[in-house]
């Protein structure tokens, strides 16, 4: 059984796709966003009465942080290796958070066109602790494209 109209998506069913193929299943997804500019004028109405206007202006990149168990996917730390050494040629990829329903069908995906790691932060280790041990990974990427 598949969503009705009116359900809405539970949060923890979601993974990654780099180029068309999934590479990973994660943790969290925090702060995915793309912004543009607003231009802002004024002008007179035909009767002398002063209207503020607003239109869309220039999209602004976007970027989202991930978080990972941090022995998964030799894909996925292949492409954060080129992204932090600077091999931008091969580095810049379309990559997909894909939201699935809970029988893993996707219902919803958020495209990434030109994206690439700018971060890697380790989660804290501890002697005697017994947490899993994570990466979370800033993407950065040129347009967000909802469908």
């Amino acid at each position: 059984m598949s969503l009705q109209p009116g359900d809405a998506l539970t949060t923890h069913n979601f993974g990654l796709q780099i180029d068309g193929v999934m590479v990973e299943y994660l943790q969290e997804v925090s702060s995915l966003s793309m912004e543009q500019d607003v231009i802002e004028y004024q002008q007179v109405s035909a009767d002398g009465k002063p209207i503020i206007k607003k239109l869309p202006g220039v999209k602004k990149a976007g970027e989202c942080t991930v978080t990972r168990g941090a022995t998964q996917s030799a894909t996925f730390s292949e492409w954060i290796k080129q992204s932090i050494d600077g091999n931008m040629g091969s580095a810049r990829k379309n990559a997909s958070i894909i939201m699935m329903d809970y029988q893993d069908n996707p219902v919803k995906r958020y495209n990434l066109r030109n994206a690439w790691c700018t971060k890697v932060e380790v989660s804290a280790v501890k002697a005697g602790d017994a947490s899993a041990m994570t990466e979370q990974v800033t993407i950065t990427f040129e347009e967000l494209v909802i469908e």
